[in-house]
């Protein structure tokens, strides 16, 4: 390999988790991670990564960042209001830097317009997808469905005391992959040739609606769990009455919404395509989270 590999967003889960997959295909010297503060990377530091600084607000700092990468895995910003500004910075500072080839983490989706209901977290994504299309490098798009890590979120933490499911999702299901599966397959695309200019969806093998969930979680946790798609006011009014943050419900009450209207139910056998091995199935996920 020419140049390093740089991975975005480098002590965050995902940045973290595919640092260690890689660490288990290259040395880590070929390994550099993004981060807005160094000083929160010692642990990488002390492993051999190359540890650069730079901001997605600040379009020089990356291309400062990013001088002598040959590769980079680019984890979408989380800040829904600026993303849209910061992914195209990313995409201009890799072109002046030289990189050849970007890996975007996007995310799955049947409907791009503004009516969708997950349109506030399309936006950025679909903003870093065109820039990159229109860039003069090398591209891969993954359209990650959503992390099975985000069910214990929507469950809520005492789903075990209160033994309900309470989300308005209705009868929609989900293409769910475990967080460290996607990071898997990064390394597998990082490590490799024959991915440029492509795009996947990354999805599990199964969808499952959250009724189909309450029921494996009951199976795992000796628990009866209940199932309940209230309306949206219902649902609102009701994590209002438990002191839930306006903007997590409003995110919550969007994926929701989403879920519902099927945007999320893609399968795909990307994974085992490319790595030789079966993804996490959900039983095992929610056995470890919920077992006896």
């Amino acid at each position: 390999m020419e140049g390093k590999i740089l991975i975005t967003g480098a002590t965050g889960n995902l940045g973290g988790l595919v640092i260690e997959a890689l660490l288990e295909k290259i040395e880590a010297n070929q390994i550099a991670g993004l981060v807005r503060e160094t000083s929160k990377a010692a642990d990488l530091k002390a492993k051999g990564i190359d540890i650069r600084e730079g901001n997605y607000d600040d379009e020089s700092s990356l291309e400062k960042a990013f001088q002598g990468i040959e590769k980079i895995y680019f984890i979408s910003g989380s800040d829904l209001d600026k993303r849209v500004a910061q992914h195209k910075n990313i995409v201009a500072a890799a072109e002046k830097a030289g990189v050849k080839h970007v890996i975007y983490t996007s995310f799955g989706r049947k409907n791009e317009s503004e009516n969708s209901p997950i349109y506030p977290v399309a936006k950025g994504h679909l903003a870093a997808e065109n820039a990159l299309k229109n860039a003069s490098l090398d591209y891969t798009i993954l359209k990650h469905n959503l992390y099975m890590e985000v069910i214990p979120l929507f469950a809520g933490e005492n789903l075990l005391e209160s033994k309900t499911l309470f989300l308005p999702a209705e009868d929609g299901k989900t293409g769910f992959m475990a967080r460290k599966d996607m990071a898997n397959l990064a390394a597998e695309i990082l490590t490799a040739k024959g991915h440029e200019n492509k795009t996947y969806e990354v999805s599990g093998n199964k969808a499952y609606s959250f009724s189909e969930i309450a029921a494996l979680i009951s199976e795992e946790s000796g628990t009866k769990i209940n199932y309940v798609s209230p309306n949206a006011d219902e649902f609102i009014e009701t994590l209002k009455s438990y002191g839930v943050p306006q903007p997590a419900i409003d995110m919550t009450l969007m994926f929701a919404k989403g879920i519902a209207q099927g945007e999320f139910n893609e399968t795909a056998s990307i994974y085992k395509d490319l790595t030789g091995n079966e993804p996490t199935s959900l039983k095992e996920f929610l056995k470890e989270l919920y077992g006896k």
